[in-house]
């Protein structure tokens, strides 16, 4: 009987970590998205020439954090929070752009990375089957993508662009649906803003990919 409690108590704490961890993991995903807002806002009169600037720095905080993730929570948090914001001025000459050419763009791409992440990010948290196949197959296709995306700069294909970013989402529901089952799996609470990162990019580009879709460019 003490058996059977306690692989009890162990099954409710388990759950427990899994429920706090996915908690604090989605906080640090909406902190993450207002700070990229206030990048956008900030940046919106930054000169275009320059977001490849912005963008290497929020890599080079992407790699910082996963040296500081074990050593020290608070300076890794701080670091998500850089990231966020000079993604956001990165990517502020196209939101500029669109915002105000054609807003309605915005909701809509918004909108259906809403629902995309939802949908995608429920069945990989939910399902039971290991989905470490899907990462390998997911992250080689990304590869492809990037590698495919570079020669569409150079070589004009009729339709080219919205191909590409159709395959970009079909590429991205594999990363996302592997990404919150790795959520779930986890029980490392300091893992949970390197977590957020991850699951950040994929809403980001699942919503740049909606927008060269709705927005035909």
């Amino acid at each position: 009987m003490s058996d059977v409690v306690g692989f009890g108590g162990s099954a409710a704490v388990s759950r427990d970590r899994t429920l706090a961890l996915f908690g604090q993991t989605m906080a640090f995903v909406a902190a993450t998205a207002g700070f990229f807002a206030l990048g956008a806002y900030l940046g919106r009169n930054v000169a275009e020439s320059t977001w490849w600037l912005w963008f290497l720095g929020a890599l080079a905080c992407l790699f910082l954090m996963n040296v500081t993730v074990r050593r020290s929570t608070p300076l890794t948090s701080l670091l998500l929070g850089a990231f966020g914001l000079l993604l956001g001025v990165s990517m502020a000459p196209v939101l500029t752009y669109y915002a105000t050419t054609d807003p309605a763009v915005l909701w809509q791409a918004g909108g259906a990375t809403a629902l995309f992440i939802a949908g995608f990010g429920a069945a990989g948290y939910a399902t039971r089957r290991d989905l470490s196949a899907l990462a390998r197959i997911s992250f080689w296709a990304l590869v492809a993508l990037i590698v495919v995306g570079i020669v569409l700069i150079f070589v004009h294909i009729p339709h080219g662009t919205l191909i590409w970013a159709v395959l970009g989402l079909v590429v991205f529901a594999g990363l996302t649906m592997v990404d919150f089952q790795r959520l779930r799996r986890s029980k490392d609470i300091a893992s949970a803003p390197l977590m957020a990162a991850s699951i950040f990019l994929d809403v980001l580009n699942v919503f740049l990919f909606f927008l060269r879709i709705f927005g035909n460019s």
